[in-house]
Formats: structure tokens, C-alpha cells, sequence
């Protein structure tokens, strides 16, 4: 048992540290059906294309998005890993090369490296020397899969192809001055040149190559920053809009009424002991609950309040919210029983209800036990179900609900875990119903169940699964 907790203590802290790569694709039984197809595909990664001119502040203004992006990973790839490398004759001549130029650059490669990274594979980024101006040969950066890609450079809004493949395009802009009183500090400093050489080089090919090729690219920003990294209003309103189309899952712009708690590294950890097969029962209750407390938490968010005031100690009046009175909860037995401490943890004295319906493959239609509030017509209901699978009982639940009398809009699914097509059945039946869930999953196999899901949750829940 201690080996035990300390793995467990181990997965729970790195799930909360800073994570910046690491996306697994999951894959659906090849039985589930094509209606499903794209609910089977990997997530999009969100790509952010950060441009402007030398020493604009554009690794400044992306080092503080993956700061504020903590709960997603993120990956960051400089257009300038993947300079060419100089040949002996160029060599010679090194004074002589434009590095500014969209030819110095190996465009292909960087777009087979966004591609794959997209499509949700690992790739290696090249390690360029600037100082002796060529590749490492034996060594590169591993850079895998990501919820973000943020590319950066000078001039990768030039190429058309790349910039397709952006979801955001950001242009930092700064004084010319100020930039080129940074790249004297920075080339001198971190790589190794002299002062001459730095303004030769830079009123020889930096500047006219701004004028002929960044500046131009810069009609094809969404945002423009000026001041780049002094500017934390502009930074704070693009990392807001970033956490907006993360936030929302591809069901969630279908269904307006399905909302899916935000994701942090804590839930995605406690999401990654629970699915485990090899998690004890008294670890898998411990970390069910703790999931469960947050869905219930965010399932009373969406009742609805009154204003109210209060007079604090200090004689202070404060205008709050008072809550929802007429509330009750009812579970769908027997895995819905999970939820009901849960429940009774955050709203005192709560009335529960309880259905019994009998299961058969993906047919649940048939009733076997009710009791239920004798006022609940007049009452806002919880309906509890750790697994949201075909849809067919959850249907059949939330009819009898409104058989007694419970407006539909009063009705609150909450669920551990969702199928796409129990989601669709249930939001297509009830479009006035709010679902609440942690996790949308893949897929149902042929045997119904949900895919990567966590198996029977009752069984394991209340240790029946022996």
C-alpha cells in the first residue's frame, strides 16, 4: 500500500506542475459507428503565428501566452531552428549572406514539422549554431504533440502555406530604434558578435529586408501588438480569446446547453487514476469523489440566484446572491448513488429521489422503480449519472421528470464522463436541459460502452466488481 500512494502522490504532482507536450491521440473501436467519425478524430491543436520585425519583443510576447496558458500545453517553434545551413563557399563569405531573406530559411521542412505536429505526431526540430552558422548534426529538439503551437519569426507570415495553417496571426510591433538597440545587445551578447558587424549587417540586409518582406507580411495579422511585451492589456485580451476556443469542445458549439468543466492538469491527473484498471477501490472512490464534488459544484452554478444583502462584521453592507430553495436531486440507481454524498455535501438537508431502470445493451427503457419528491413539480432536479452512454435511460428519466410535472429547463444532467452519442441523443430529445459533465470521450464500442471511459462504474465504485 505505501508503494501504492506514493505512485499515486507522484502522478497527482506532476498532473499539476507546467506541462508542455505530451498529447495522446485516443483511438475508437473500429466497430463504432462513421456517424461518429469526427468525435474519433484527434483534437486540432490551436496554432498562433507570432511575426514582427528583429528584436520586436516576439519571444517575449510568447513566452508570457504559455505563462498564462498553464493549463495547456503548449509548444513553442523558432522559425529560426530551421535557418539552412551555410555551405563552405558561404562560409567565406558569411558577411555576405542575407540571414533575413525568405531563402535562408528551410520553408518545406518547417511546414512538414507544423503538419505533423498538427495531425498530432511528435517531431525533431534542428538545433542551429549561430555562431559557426551551420546545424547540429547529432543533436535535436523533441518537441511533442500540444494543445497550442506557437510558431515565431521574422518572416513566417510570408509563405501562404504556412500561414493556413494558423489559427491566430499576431504582428508585434516596436519602434525601429528600440530594435535595433536590442539586437546590438543580443547578438553581441548571445552570439558572439562584434558591434561593427551587427550594424553592418543590419543597415546591409536587416532593414531592407523589414521593408521588402516583414513589413509587407504584416496586412495578414489578426492582431497587431504594438509595444510587444510592455503591452499587457493587448497580451491579456489574446490569451482570453486562446482560452475561449480551447475551452469549447466540438459538441459544445453543436449544443449550447452541454458545458464541460475547464480542464486543468488536477482533473486530467484524478481523470488519469480513475480510468485505470489497476487503481485500488479505496483510490478509485477517493479520486471519484473529489471529481463528482466539481461537477456538483459546477452543475448549482447554472441554477438560478436572487440578489441579496447582508451586513458583514464590520457593519458593511454587501450585495450578494442568495440561492436556489426549491432544489432536489435525483439519482439514477445504482451508480448515480455515487453522487449523492456529493450533493449532500453542498446543499444541507437536500431532498433525493431515485429511478431504477433496467439496462439491456443499448435499449434502457424499461422502469422498475421510482420515488421521487411529492412537490418536485415545483423544484429544480439534479439528475445524477457518473456515465452519460447511449442516452436511452437518461431519456427515459428525464420523460418521467417531466411526466411529474418538472419543466424541462429545470432539469440538470450531471455526469462524470459523456459519449458523443449519448450527448446527441439526449440534446436532440431536450434541447431546454443543461448537461454537466468533466470529460467528453471518444466514442461508444459495439458493446455500448463508453471509449476510453473507465469501465463499470458502480462495480468498481462500490466494490462489486469481483
Amino acid at each position: 500500500m505505501p508503494e501504492e500512494t506514493t505512485s499515486i502522490d507522484y502522478v497527482m504532482e506532476k498532473a499539476s506542475g507546467p506541462h508542455f507536450s505530451g498529447l495522446r491521440n485516443p483511438t475508437a473501436s473500429s466497430a463504432s459507428s462513421s456517424a461518429f467519425a469526427d468525435a474519433n478524430a484527434p483534437r486540432q491543436p490551436f496554432v498562433i503565428g507570432v511575426s514582427g520585425g528583429t528584436a520586436s519583443g516576439k519571444t517575449t510576447v510568447c513566452d508570457m501566452i504559455i505563462q498564462q496558458l498553464h493549463d495547456h500545453r503548449v509548444v513553442l517553434v523558432n522559425q529560426d531552428s530551421f535557418y539552412r545551413g551555410l555551405t563552405t563557399e558561404e562560409l567565406k563569405r558569411v558577411h555576405e549572406y542575407n540571414f533575413d531573406h525568405p531563402d535562408a530559411f528551410d520553408t518545406e521542412q518547417l511546414l512538414d514539422c507544423i503538419q505533423k505536429l498538427k495531425s498530432g505526431h511528435s517531431v525533431q526540430v534542428p538545433i542551429y549554431d549561430f555562431k559557426h552558422h551551420r546545424r547540429s548534426s547529432d543533436s535535436f529538439r523533441q518537441v511533442n504533440a500540444s494543445d497550442v503551437i506557437i510558431l515565431e519569426g521574422i518572416l513566417v507570415f510570408h509563405d501562404q502555406r504556412v500561414r493556413n495553417l494558423m489559427n491566430l496571426k499576431i504582428f508585434v510591433d516596436t519602434d525601429a530604434d528600440v530594435r535595433l538597440a536590442r539586437r546590438i545587445r543580443r547578438d553581441t551578447v548571445e552570439r558572439g558578435r562584434d558591434v561593427n558587424s551587427v550594424l553592418e549587417q543590419y543597415a546591409k540586409f536587416v532593414k531592407p529586408a523589414f521593408d521588402d518582406f516583414v513589413l509587407p507580411s504584416k496586412k495578414y495579422a489578426d492582431v497587431i501588438i504594438p509595444r510587444g511585451g510592455d503591452n499587457h492589456v493587448a497580451i491579456d485580451l489574446i490569451v482570453q480569446h486562446i482560452h475561449t476556443k480551447l475551452g469549447q469542445h466540438d459538441l459544445c458549439k453543436i449544443y449550447p446547453n452541454v458545458y464541460v468543466i475547464q480542464s486543468t492538469f488536477q482533473i486530467r491527473g484524478m481523470h488519469t487514476l480513475i480510468r485505470d484498471r489497476e487503481i485500488s477501490k479505496h483510490d478509485f472512490v477517493f479520486y471519484s469523489d473529489r471529481l463528482i464534488r466539481l461537477v456538483v459544484e459546477h452543475g448549482l452554478g447554472h441554477l438560478p440566484f436572487t440578489e441579496k444583502q447582508v451586513v458583514t462584521p464590520t457593519a458593511s453592507v454587501y450585495t450578494g446572491v442568495d440561492f436556489c430553495k426549491k432544489l432536489c436531486g435525483v439519482s439514477i440507481v445504482r451508480s448515480g448513488e455515487s453522487m449523492e454524498n456529493a450533493l449532500r455535501a453542498c446543499c444541507k438537508g437536500i431532498k433525493i429521489g431515485k429511478i431504477l431502470i433496467h439496462r439491456d445493451g443499448d435499449n434502457g427503457k424499461q422502469l422498475i422503480y421510482e420515488k421521487l419528491p411529492k412537490d418536485i413539480s415545483e423544484r429544480h432536479v439534479l439528475l445524477l449519472d457518473p456515465v452519460l452512454a447511449t442516452g436511452n435511460s437518461a431519456n427515459h428519466a428525464i420523460e418521467l421528470l417531466i411526466q411529474k410535472g418538472v419543466p424541462e429547463s429545470h432539469i440538470i444532467f450531471l455526469n462524470l464522463i459523456s459519449a458523443p452519442e449519448g450527448i446527441h441523443c439526449v440534446c436532440k430529445r431536450f434541447p431546454s436541459l443543461k448537461i454537466v459533465t468533466s470529460e467528453i470521450d471518444v466514442a461508444l464500442n459495439e458493446e455500448f460502452r463508453v471509449i476510453p471511459g473507465m469501465g463499470e462504474f458502480g462495480d468498481r465504485y462500490f466494490g462489486t466488481d469481483d
